[in-house]
């Protein structure tokens, strides 16, 4: 039916963002978490993916791109982001690469990720603009966007201010991650000058990703770490 709207009023599209994910149990650790919850977060974060694209593809042009929304949880241990949570984003990531070959096969359309630090989701993706393209932000979201890190998402999960305060300590660039650098990072994927990258997962966290350790510890204390003052 919104496949069905969404050709009426535009006849086809060049973009398509996945920016849904929920999980009932996020707050349990895995351990705790039960197989309704588990299978939950599953399927409204990664497997809803490969039915909306599964949908649109049909009334997507050639050379468009499909962008999803996922997390560094997938691949390392975030404390307190349970439920199934980091389960189903390594779910999304492994999808995001399958789903390369078979949309880029058939229907010559780019699949790609983005995993950033906490944003505000739907604010990032109203920067998306250069083309003609449907978002679920654009249904799910809140109207009244609140501060520039912190999603409707994140909020639920409950630490959110800390992983804030966690990041500015330990990222390369100590500054704070705005809804307007996603939102660049998307436009970019979602466009020509990225007509060669499919299958990607890009990150969009001011290089946290790449931190081997938190360098906040008391026991890099004596090191001469350069900070921003």
């Amino acid at each position: 039916e919104l496949v069905e709207c969404v050709k009426k009023d535009f006849g086809s599209i060049d973009i398509l963002v996945h920016s849904l994910a929920n999980g009932p149990e996020v707050s349990k650790p895995l351990l705790e978490t039960s197989r309704n919850g588990y299978l939950a977060a599953l399927s409204a974060s990664s497997y809803s993916y490969i039915s909306l694209l599964k949908h649109f593809l049909p009334i997507m042009n050639p050379g468009g791109a499909s962008i999803s929304l996922t997390y560094i949880a997938s691949e390392r241990i975030i404390p307190g982001y349970g439920g199934g949570m980091s389960s189903a984003k390594a779910a999304l990531e492994s999808d995001t690469r399958v789903l390369a070959f078979e949309a880029g096969r058939k229907h010559k359309v780019r699949v790609n990720a983005i995993s950033a630090e906490y944003y505000n989701t739907a604010l990032s993706l109203l920067r998306i603009h250069s083309a003609t393209y449907i978002t679920l932000s654009h249904i799910f979201a809140p109207k009244n966007i609140s501060g520039p890190l912190r999603s409707r998402a994140a909020k639920a999960i409950g630490f959110i201010d800390m992983m804030i305060d966690y990041s500015l300590a330990n990222a390369p660039l100590q500054k704070e991650l705005s809804a307007e650098e996603v939102g660049n990072a998307a436009a970019f994927l979602a466009s020509p000058l990225s007509s060669a990258i499919t299958g990607a997962v890009v990150y969009v966290d001011n290089g946290l990703n790449a931190m081997g350790v938190g360098v906040d510890s008391p026991i890099f204390e004596n090191l001469d770490i350069p900070k921003d003052n």
